[in-house]
């Protein structure tokens, strides 16, 4: 071999030492940047005419694990689903109370039975028959409050699904830019790692939006899809549009039309569990605004009985008032927020106390000594029956049994959802504890830049030995 051979690998060892000991620089750099992934130098062998000429750089490649990226997204979306649960049935929880809470639905319509039982005792007794009507107007206090609670919440949940829309389609326009600027420094032969690391920390930004599959595509360019099927980049980004509203009141849903869904270019999917965008926060949302709200029919039903209040004909509406009409069945939706005590029985409003004692459609006061609807008021309270909406199994439940059944689904949603919270939350500590390990070891890149410095530093002596060499042919 030659001195000017000898002297070019030389040069190219220590190019490559060069370029290895950024490499590793850059590695320990970023070695807490989340979504960065970790470089190794590709270099091989150079041979010119069958002989070796030195050491090739071919490029810096970016090793990550695409299977523990995936499965990592997948829980985070898992988390963002089952996190926007749970925040909804903590909160419908307080707003309901617990069994034992005096103030909790449950609590009320028990004070509501014993405010008639006293009532019924001293018959002739106007504080008795006030307390009923202020235990009456506490219950729909209690309902009122909770359906005003449910509808903010739903506001919150579509104001929430707007902004995470609009966080989706901004971030699938950034991804199909960074794919085409990949793309074209990969063509000239650049180094696309930098934009690598950039388009993984925007993916991860949405995965909790929707669980996402990202799909391998020419060029380092990639796709997305939802596990649902939904093609939200391949090529071109998708558009996925929704209208949030101002105002939520309980008559409003998407059925209707006064809710808006969900489109994906322009055409309408489904916002359910099993539509394309499902598994994520975003459907976390959805739900929250369209499936999870209590009932309060069951109350207005029991009261305006005729068997019950001999006074009343079929469709006068009882104690307990839809708005002060007579429920109408198919104007259910919304029941709690407009639920109210009969005006008849109230003197603030130009009712009377004495129509608890004598019907509510007596035309002047009877016995007072008789205690007859009184008893039959409780004993509507208490009589089990089948309660006709609210997505409840056919058994027969008192008003108060229903109430506490009510109260468990809230409790029981909630221990559900943070269950599966705290199972995703697990899931995805792992993921990432894996995906670290797979990252970024400082120790490993210390022990390589000492092999590379020695590496170096043998090339230089190799170059100031073949100077010293032509030094001393330059002197004969």
């Amino acid at each position: 071999m030659s001195l000017s051979g000898s002297l070019s690998n030389a040069m190219s060892g220590l190019n490559a030492a060069s370029r290895a000991a950024e490499v590793v620089s850059s590695n320990v750099a970023n070695s807490l940047t989340e979504g960065y992934g970790r470089r190794e130098l590709e270099i091989g062998s150079r041979s010119v005419g069958g002989n070796g000429a030195g050491v090739q750089v071919y490029g810096v490649l970016r090793n990550v694990d695409n299977r523990i990226i995936a499965e990592r997204r997948l829980s985070d979306a898992s988390l963002g689903y089952s996190s926007a649960a749970a925040s909804f049935y903590s909160r419908l929880e307080q707003t309901l109370g617990l069994p034992d809470d005096p103030n909790s639905v449950a609590g009320l319509l028990a004070k509501f039975e014993s405010a008639l039982i006293e009532a019924a005792s001293r018959p002739d007794s106007e504080p008795r028959l006030q307390e009923v009507l202020v235990a009456a107007q506490g219950l729909t206090n209690k309902l009122n409050a909770a359906s005003d609670q449910i509808q903010s919440l739903r506001m919150e949940a579509d104001q929430d699904i707007g902004l995470q829309v609009a966080k989706l389609n901004d971030s699938l326009i950034k991804i199909s830019e960074l794919n085409q600027n990949i793309q074209t420094q990969l063509s000239a032969g650049h180094d696309a790692n930098a934009l690598m690391d950039q388009r993984q920390q925007i993916i991860d930004g949405i995965s909790e939006i929707v669980p996402l599959r990202q799909v391998a595509r020419a060029g380092g360019r990639i796709a997305l899809f939802t596990t649902g099927g939904a093609i939200l980049l391949d090529g071109k980004a998708a558009e996925v549009g929704f209208t949030p509203v101002g105002v939520i009141v309980p008559q409003m849903t998407i059925g209707s039309g006064a809710l808006s869904g969900l489109t994906v270019n322009g055409r309408a999917v489904s916002t359910g569990p099993d539509g394309p965008l499902a598994g994520g926060s975003l459907a976390g949302m959805f739900a929250v605004r369209d499936e999870l709200a209590p009932v309060a029919r069951d109350l207005v039903d029991r009261f305006a009985d005729p068997a019950v209040d001999g006074t009343l004909a079929a469709s006068d509406p009882g104690l307990f008032t839809d708005a002060g009409l007579a429920l109408i069945p198919a104007n259910e939706l919304g029941l709690a927020a407009r639920l109210s005590v009969n005006s008849l029985i109230d003197p603030a409003a130009g009712g009377a106390l004495w129509r608890i004692r004598d019907g509510l459609a007596a035309a002047m006061p009877g016995n007072v000594g008789d205690s007859t609807l009184i008893l039959a008021l409780a004993d509507a309270l208490t009589i089990a029956k089948i309660p006709v909406s609210g997505g409840f199994i056919g058994a027969a439940r008192s008003a108060i049994g229903l109430a506490g059944d009510m109260m468990s689904l809230a409790n029981a949603g909630l221990r559900s959802a943070e269950s599966n919270t705290s199972f995703a939350l697990a899931q995805l500590d792992t993921f990432k504890l894996i995906e670290l390990q797979n990252g970024v070891d400082t120790d490993y890149e210390m022990q390589r830049l000492l092999m590379i410095e020695q590496a170096y530093a043998a090339n230089a002596r190799v170059i100031s030995a073949i100077d010293e060499m032509i030094n001393t042919v330059l002197g004969l």
